[in-house]
């Protein structure tokens, strides 16, 4: 049996979206790059909460758009902290640390 491939299967979910005329959440999922297989799930992450929101009001288009292609997978939608959210939390706790004194430009 073939191995599935997560960029494969995303790839056809974003066909199904476009031939479905689902045009807000095929151009919303066109740029997703981090899906993964594991465990009987698809699995898609993101730090974006805007889109992790159009993921989750989609679901059910997804989700059919996962069955079209004869899969029985579970859809799972993950956020994760981007790099630029972490150091911008990092240097929030520096400002409260050290007060208003403390400029980002001067680190």
């Amino acid at each position: 049996m073939t191995k599935l491939s997560a960029s494969n299967v995303w790839g056809k979910v974003v066909l199904y979206l476009k031939e479905h005329k689902k045009v807000a959440l095929h151009v919303a999922c066109g740029d997703i790059t981090n899906a993964k297989i594991e465990d009987g799930k698809l699995v898609i992450r993101s730090s974006d909460d805007f889109l992790i929101d159009v993921l989750e009001n989609g679901r059910k288009d997804i989700e059919s758009a996962i069955r079209w292609q004869g899969l029985n997978l579970e859809f799972v939608v993950q956020k994760f902290e981007s790099d630029e959210q972490k150091i911008g939390k990092d240097i929030k706790k520096l400002e409260n640390f050290f007060g208003s004194k403390l400029k980002v430009d001067e680190i």
